[in-house]
């Protein structure tokens, strides 16, 4: 649990901020992630191994070596809740594809009177009561709230989206839209460079962030070229495989195989 104000004030000044999303139910693997250096971490709870009952110790071992997002399972107003209680720093949702939609989200990322989470002080989000009544105010709006656009419906709310009041970052999930526009995973497409430029141009009009998923390194400066700062850089799984296949490589290149035995 950091102090977040610093990644959402960060994000909202239009900082470039790089994290990653982590697939892993393990909390040791967390801790190395966090450890690294990184901006922020994610915790994906929709297409990972952890459940919502695993999230209390990933939290927990990402702790104050960097700020910890949770992409929740699906947009609920309790799942956001629950991440929020246990001490997440910020939370991503999923599949939203209307402005009517993001504004649930919003609220459900803020109290009352302007929103709809229920308010309880003694919880981890809420440093176990020292936040205090007075505090609660204060202590969401440190919070960041992200929404995916990853469909036709929403590419087409774009706008709107960008201009709901409790939405920071606008996140494009790249597999999901480029199937939405009908042409699967080809990131190289004409017409997934125009919906990339329409979100970013969405986002910066609106003074929000926009954010994307990068699958390799070497893609982020055509992001960053459209005007994404909140770049996440693969998976650590993905990141783990490209390393140990790399490192394997290496090591049986510098260890050439001994001669074949000749025989007697």
């Amino acid at each position: 649990m950091t102090t977040t104000a610093s990644l959402r004030a960060r994000v909202l000044a239009g900082e470039t901020l790089f994290g990653t999303f982590t697939v892993s139910a393990s909390p040791l693997i967390l801790e190395v992630v966090a450890r690294s250096g990184l901006d922020w971490v994610l915790i994906d709870l929709e297409h990972g191994t952890a459940r919502e009952s695993d999230l209390l110790p990933l939290l927990m071992a990402v702790g104050t070596h960097a700020p910890a997002i949770v992409r929740v399972e699906s947009g609920e107003r309790i799942r956001v809740g629950r991440a929020l209680d246990l001490g997440a720093d910020g939370v991503m949702v999923p599949q939203v594809h209307g402005a009517d939609q993001a504004r649930r989200v919003g609220r459900w990322m803020r109290t009352q009177p302007g929103g709809e989470r229920g308010v309880a002080l003694f919880t981890r989000g809420m440093r176990y009561g020292d936040v205090g009544h007075d505090g609660v105010a204060d202590r969401h709006a440190d919070l960041l709230s992200v929404v995916q656009i990853e469909s036709r419906a929403a590419l087409d709310e774009v706008e709107a989206i960008a201009d709901v009041d409790g939405v920071d970052v606008l996140f494009v999930g790249p597999t999901d839209l480029s199937h939405a526009l009908g042409i699967p995973g080809r990131l190289d497409d004409p017409a997934f460079g125009s919906a990339l430029a329409r979100i970013g141009r969405a986002a910066r009009d609106a003074g929000k962030a926009a954010g994307v998923l990068a699958r390799v390194p070497e893609d982020v400066g055509r992001y960053v070229a459209e005007g994404f700062t909140v770049l996440g850089i693969a998976s650590e799984a993905a990141i783990l495989d490209r390393a140990l296949r790399s490192t394997l490589d290496s090591a049986r290149r510098a260890s050439p195989a001994a001669p074949y035995p000749e025989g007697p």
